[in-house]
Formats: C-alpha cells, structure tokens, sequence
C-alpha cells in the first residue's frame, strides 16, 4: 500500500496547530518506510517555507546508545530548524507545546556550506565558525510520545524550538568528546553526559547528518545552526519549570524558562 505522504503531513501539522496528538502513523501505515517518513517530514518543511519559515539548520536526534536501544535503531534520526524555531529571551508559553521535554546540546554554527556523502569530521571542523551551549525543546504531535523510529522522523524528529548560549568557542584545539554538560531543573541537579555520549564526538554527529542529506540531494549552508544531539535525558518541562545547561568556563550556560 503506497503511503500518502499529503495526508500524513497535514495530520501533523494539524496535530501541531490544536496541540492535540494524533496516533502513531506506523499504527495504521503498517508499510511506511524509512523514506516515506522522511518524505513526510519535507511534504511538513515545504509547506512552512510556503508560509513564510526559512530553513536555519538541522537537529540531530538519537544519538545516544540508549535512544537507540529504546527505540530498536542502530542510527540517529534529523530534523529541520526553521526561523520561528529559536527563543531568543530565554522564555517560552508552555500552552504552546503538547507534551515538551528538554535537552542539552552542543550546537554547532556553520561559516561555509557542506554537502556530502563522504563527508568527514574534518571537513566538519573546517566548516564550523563557532560552537555554542544550547537547550532543545522536543515535542510530539504524536499522543503521549507512542513513537517508534518513523514516526518521529516524520514528525521533523519531534523537534520544537531551542535557545542558544551566549559563549561562543572556535571548535580548534576543544576537545569535544571530553566538553562536559550538567542539567539542572529549578535549580537541581537532575543528570550530566559528555561531547563523548553523542557518537563518541558531536563532530561526528554532524558528519553523519550531512551524510544521511545527501540521500535527499540536501546540504547545509553557511550561517546554518546544527544542534548535535543530546548529552543526557531529556526531561518533562511544565509550566513554571525553569532548566538550565551548565557547560562550565568552556561554553557558560544556558538557561531557559516555561511561563
């Protein structure tokens, strides 16, 4: 049975519209695959360019060994950032989202464009302008997060909005996979991870994003934000819940709030 990448896309987007989470598409579209879902997620992207959003960079998800086992995959997952993506004054309306969470991140900002396949982690680190703290909201328009592998692609792996720290590094001479994360929720310790957690380096990361966009004939460019995966859990975010990503004297912190 051919999926119909149209309806599933407008479900979504619906679904994203009344904050009302629909079920699982892989549920009832029992012969989706791994491009159909992806397709989905451009049928989603391309209707927002056509309501005025502009393409700012790409999210990498399930980058860790535990996403992957929990979700029964062997690779990450991307999504797109678009320019009504990024919070800029460190607060968000919690009515916003159906069920957030939030993660931090290494984002990394990009002064010229790559396209692969074959692209390296050098060709990555040659490409890279700056590296920055960031906290990501992730969100399912799929009910009460009953997601499997395709359908959060689908639905731009469950991407939200993201706020970026104020500290930028040249990523020469860091050593990523050593950069160290706290998270903290209301002022309390809650879990840490390392560059080490996302693929061994976050450089990694973005290498494997742009590997898997060329798939689809896609690159990213210059000025792009590539945030590159999770370091530790995500958490539930209500309204009132204030978090904050600790990345030390390398990165500072980031901070974000749900009123």
């Amino acid at each position: 049975m051919v999926v119909n990448l149209i309806e599933w896309s407008s479900k979504l987007l619906e679904a994203e519209r009344t904050r009302i989470g629909i079920a699982p598409i892989t549920q009832s579209a029992k012969d989706i695959s791994l491009k159909d879902a992806y397709s989905i997620q451009l049928e989603i992207i391309n209707e927002k360019l056509l309501n005025g959003h502009k393409i700012t960079g790409k999210k990498i998800g399930l980058t860790s060994s535990a996403m992957q086992n929990l979700l029964n995959v062997d690779e990450p997952d991307y999504g797109h950032l678009l320019s009504n993506m990024e919070i800029t004054e460190g607060k968000t309306e919690r009515t916003s989202y159906l069920k957030p969470k939030v993660e931090g991140e290494i984002a990394f900002v990009l002064k010229s464009p790559l396209k692969g396949p074959n692209v390296t982690v050098e060709e990555v680190l040659g490409a890279t302008d700056y590296i920055v703290a960031s906290l990501e909201i992730v969100d399912s328009r799929i009910a009460n997060w009953q997601i499997k592998l395709l359908d959060t692609i689908a639905d731009n792996a469950s991407s939200a909005k993201y706020v970026l720290g104020q500290v930028k590094r040249e990523v020469f001479n860091i050593d990523l996979p050593a950069i160290e994360m706290q998270l903290y929720k209301n002022g309390e310790f809650v879990n840490e991870g390392k560059g080490e957690d996302v693929l061994g380096n976050p450089a990694s990361c973005v290498a494997w994003l742009v590997n898997r966009l060329a798939d689809f004939n896609i690159g990213v460019e210059a000025g792009e934000v590539i945030l590159s995966g999770a370091l530790s859990a995500a958490l539930e975010a209500e309204q009132g819940d204030k978090f904050t990503a600790d990345f030390g004297e390398l990165l500072g912190t980031v901070e974000l709030e749900f009123v």
